[in-house]
């Protein structure tokens, strides 16, 4: 297993490159910004990248997905429920994208926006279990994904819940990357520690820790700050839309 993360400050996001270097395959997950360092990584440790996957549309920032898929031949992802104008390998739920030892297996989990996913990352010459999942948006190290830039707020929070019940089902023992720390708009509570575990998270997140579903929507809805700027104008050129 190959795995880089990349921490940007403007926005504040997390990028990451992972893979199988026995096999020379990688995947990249959230790019932002220029695009020369992800081919400079995989260059570095003799990967083709296969894969750049969003993890959603973004509405905080210009995604660089397509832009790096183009420059190194990658295929596009995004889940299959995306609205966008553009063609791009559209994912299911449950769907595995191999990376030679390396796999990684899509999870629909909605809530911050309704076509986000998260991908359970396996390295099968370490284990068959899975070792790590990237979240994106939705769990992020102390808080999750706000629920109101592409949907109702309420109707985003109880697609969260949801795609909270699910996360907490996986073992205490997984790494936890998400796609945004502290200074992130896209979320209230966030650590600076870009990185967690399942069960980390499950004791001292307080939001993840909520049981009931009316009281997480009540937290989710509750004291929501500004929007980014230009949330929407960003969300839609990410989809496509023509300026």
């Amino acid at each position: 297993m190959i795995l880089r993360q990349f921490l940007h400050t403007d926005p504040v996001a997390a990028s990451y490159l992972f893979g199988c270097g026995g096999k020379a395959c990688a995947a990249v997950v959230d790019p932002v910004g220029d695009i020369a360092p992800y081919v400079k990584a995989a260059d570095a440790t003799g990967m083709r990248i296969l894969y750049v996957v969003d993890t959603h549309i973004h509405a905080d920032h210009i995604s660089a997905g397509r832009a790096l898929a183009e420059a190194t031949g990658a295929e596009y992802v995004l889940f299959e429920g995306a609205a966008a104008g553009f063609p791009f390998r559209r994912v299911k739920d449950g769907e595995v994208l191999e990376l030679g030892n390396v796999t990684a297996t899509v999870m629909h989990t909605p809530g911050h926006t309704p076509e986000h996913l998260s991908l359970l990352v396996t390295d099968r010459t370490r284990s068959a279990e899975p070792w790590f999942v990237l979240t994106g948006h939705t769990l992020m190290v102390g808080d999750l994904g706000r629920t109101e830039l592409a949907s109702n707020a309420e109707d985003g929070a109880r697609a969260l819940y949801a795609s909270v019940r699910r996360l907490k089902e996986l073992p205490d023992h997984i790494e936890v990357l998400p796609g945004a720390y502290s200074g992130s708009v896209c979320g209230r509570s966030l650590s600076g520690k870009p990185t967690s575990t399942i069960g980390f998270e499950r004791r001292f997140n307080k939001a993840f820790r909520i049981e009931d579903e009316d009281q997480f929507v009540a937290a989710m809805t509750a004291d929501i700050p500004p929007p980014p700027p230009d949330a929407a104008r960003t969300r839609a050129a990410n989809a496509g839309a023509r300026s």
